[in-house]
């Protein structure tokens, strides 16, 4: 029987990429293609009270320019149509006219090359009325803040309330309690590629545009609102795409894109339209991970039992909401820990300001509240005079326990499992006086910590959002199976996810691998199959194709030829927060990871060298070990960089930090001397051949093992990151 599940095959689309063979976005080029410039607004607050593109549309070789009034409706947002596709006059978006971000798109210039396109761009004259700037999100939610939307009540664009048991019963319960206030910072995806893409009109009259994305299908849908087409006359499809990390999931090119394509069409040209940004449009162009200022006051008894926690997490939303609302859900759900605690209050925010906005980034609202939920943590071991192990196991929530929301996680809880796993790799002790950290060894400049944290976080999309996924499997053949088609449209944003997907299929078929042929990410040949996010692909693709496939075999077996069946995995129904209590079954599946962060600190210096990084994370099952692992080195790599380095800058809505020359990203030289990938395997009860999800698990913990691993080193908490050279050198100052 074949099977391939578990087994380390190396990527069907390993070859086309190191040859060059594999084509990105900005690798499409087509007969007599058109370039688009996108002019940006390059403030961070103002009313466009005049544009006058008469210059630029006299230039030679340009062929239009396009403003708000040529948007046929002039909005989008994936959770609320809150942002105009261009801002400008004589739209039918209200207020399209305010420019509310450093990098709002006022216009777009379609030339014969790109030379004359950016030449064109600086011929368009706008005269701006510069409006008071929102920076902070808590100075946003007084009431006397200038407000960023004028047709919102006031800044705040969501409050989630969480009330669970009795506050003040359970901190008279307390002997030790524990109050901090957190900051985490903005981060920038950096993905390899910039944002890309080439549009056209198909054969068939489509508008369509290929491009990198996360969700080709919601893609289609932002198209098709902006442009007041019906869904069917848009075509998304994504070639190679040059990594995401979440951000790609919100829009950056794709509408304007095909808004050019269909623009041109009607004025009688039919030429394809290209736009490349560049790295400095990138980094001002596309959203960022949302920072979070938040508070939290949390009590235990003298034995190590949790009691209490209250928080407030404010999000900084930035000048649009993107995904906010669901990022705030997430950090709201786990800013109390995978542990039990009796009673908890938690206020949560998302808040409107003239910065860039902030969306999807690995781990979607985890790494905040992992963050403050480990640091409260690890200092009440501290105040307790417990090993921070001993104490987490002590409170690990258990199978039928009621979380904050008043519901019991899925079956299947593995906290425990990888926190033991983890600690014992980095070289704790299981005694009969229970959790013992090994001794730290000091010396006169040089400090050494050892850190520990843990997380888990959700797999597939919360709190009642529509939830499935599809596949088509076609057999093709007489007596046998020559070939099968598995038509798909979840994305590779390059994570392996197209080769885990064909050994899905082979493995069900009972087929070899190379007979299974990959139709993806084309919304002309493939039904939806949500986003690449969450976590949930593996498990919620798998869970499709083995369905498809099941049904195609039933066919074959009646001698139906070719065998066609398509299948849609719909999972357990979620529910949305209660508005007044928080209650709800917000997930059907969950990823849980613990990691051990071992430091060394030059006093003199404030150097930090990270030594050992040991990571557990319970995947489920690896239908890919080598693509696993790789997932989870990746991902803490780029959590280093968000605990130590990586530093975006805005001041006053001003983005200071263009480019990859002041905004420092881990390279071969800052990663760990040993990483410990410990892959856990316990079956999730849903998952297909027991999958769980690994893309966001690893990062969770991250930086609460660092700072608690720096603590360690210091005796100094830092209550805020990154942990740059700078800072820790300035915490050492009153050594």
């Amino acid at each position: 029987m074949a099977n391939y599940i578990g087994k380390s095959i190396p990527r069907f689309d390993t070859i086309d990429k190191v040859t060059g063979k594999a084509k990105y976005p900005s690798d499409f080029q087509l007969e007599h293609e058109v370039m688009m410039q996108i002019v940006f607004a390059c403030r961070p607050h103002a009313i466009i009270k005049k544009m006058d593109v008469s210059k630029a549309k006299a230039l030679p070789g340009v062929l239009a320019v396009l403003t708000a009034g040529d948007v046929p409706n002039n909005e989008y947002g994936l959770i609320m149509p809150d942002q105009p596709v261009l801002c400008g006059l004589g739209s039918n978006k209200a207020y399209a006219e305010h420019v509310r971000f450093y990098g709002d798109q006022v216009a777009l210039v379609l030339a014969e090359n790109e030379q004359i396109a950016r030449q064109a761009s600086k011929l368009i004259e706008v005269e701006y009325e510069d409006l008071p700037v929102v920076e902070d999100p808590r100075q946003a939610m007084l009431a006397d803040s200038f407000r960023i939307h004028p047709d919102k009540e006031d800044n705040v664009v969501l409050h989630y309330k969480i009330r669970k048991g009795d506050m003040a019963e359970g901190f008279k319960k307390a002997d030790v309690v524990i109050e901090s206030d957190y900051i985490t910072p903005v981060q920038e995806h950096a993905f390899l590629q910039p944002e890309a893409g080439v549009s056209y009109i198909d054969e068939e009259g489509r508008v369509t545009v290929i491009v990198g994305g996360q969700w080709v299908h919601e893609d289609q849908e932002q198209i098709a609102h902006a442009l007041a087409l019906p869904v069917e006359k848009v075509r998304v499809i994504y070639p190679a795409i040059g990594g995401a990390f979440g951000g790609r999931e919100d829009m950056s090119v794709q509408i304007v894109l095909a808004l050019a394509a269909k623009y041109l069409h009607d004025k009688g040209i039919d030429r394809p339209v290209k736009t490349i940004w560049s790295r400095e449009e990138s980094f001002f162009g596309h959203h960022k991970r949302h920072p979070y200022y938040m508070h939290a006051k949390w009590g235990a008894t003298k034995d190590g039992k949790l009691v209490a926690a209250e928080m407030s997490l404010i999000a900084d939303s930035g000048a649009y909401a993107y995904t906010s609302t669901k990022v705030q859900g997430n950090a709201t759900l786990l800013a109390s820990g995978p542990y039990f605690i009796p009673n908890v209050k938690i206020d949560s925010y998302s808040v409107y300001t003239n910065n860039i906005p902030n969306g999807a980034f690995r781990g979607f609202g985890g790494p905040q509240a992992c963050y403050m939920a480990e640091m409260q943590m690890s200092k009440l071991a501290e105040a307790l005079h417990m090993d921070a192990v001993e104490l987490r196991m002590k409170n690990a929530i258990q199978e039928g326990q009621a979380t904050s929301v008043r519901s019991a996680l899925p079956q299947g809880i593995t906290i425990e499992k990888v926190m033991e796993e983890c600690a014992l790799a980095a070289g704790w002790q299981k005694t009969g006086n229970g959790w013992k950290k090994p001794a730290e060894e000091k010396n006169k400049d040089v400090f050494t910590g050892l850190g520990f944290a843990a997380g888990f976080k959700n797999v597939g999309f919360s709190f009642g959002a529509p939830e499935n996924c599809w596949a088509t499997i076609e057999l093709y053949g007489e007596n046998e199976i020559e070939k099968a088609i598995l038509r798909h449209a979840g994305a590779d944003v390059g994570q392996g996810s197209h080769s885990a997907f064909r050994q899905f299929a082979a493995s069900a078929l009972d087929i070899d691998l190379e007979k299974v042929e990959l139709v993806a990410s084309d919304t002309a040949n493939t039904h939806n199959s949500g986003s690449a996010s969450a976590s949930r692909m593996t498990f919620m693709a798998g869970n499709s194709i083995q369905g498809a496939a099941k049904l195609a075999l039933e066919k074959w077996k009646t001698e139906e030829r070719p065998a066609i069946a398509t299948y849609k995995y719909v999972p357990p129904a979620t529910t949305p927060y209660d508005h007044e209590t928080g209650e709800c079954y917000p997930n059907f599946a969950y990823g849980y990871a613990a990691e051990a962060v071992q430091v060394e600190i030059r006093k003199s210096t404030g150097e930090m060298t990270f030594k050992r990084v040991i990571c557990a994370d319970d995947v489920g099952k690896a239908i890919n070990p080598q693509q696993v692992r790789g997932q989870i080195e990746g991902a803490l790599i780029q959590a280093m960089g968000y605990a130590a380095m990586e530093k975006f800058i805005q001041k006053d809505g001003w983005v200071m930090t263009k480019g990859l020359s002041t905004y420092l990203l881990p390279t071969i030289k800052d990663i760990p001397e040993q990483t410990i990938t410990l892959i856990v395997e316990d079956a999730d009860p849903l998952g297909p051949s027991g999958v769980r999800g690994i893309g966001e698990m690893p990062y969770l913990a991250f930086a609460a093992a660092v700072c608690d691993a720096v603590h360690a080193a210091t005796g100094k908490w830092y209550d805020e990151f990154p942990l740059t050279q700078e800072v820790i050198l300035r915490g050492l100052g009153d050594l």
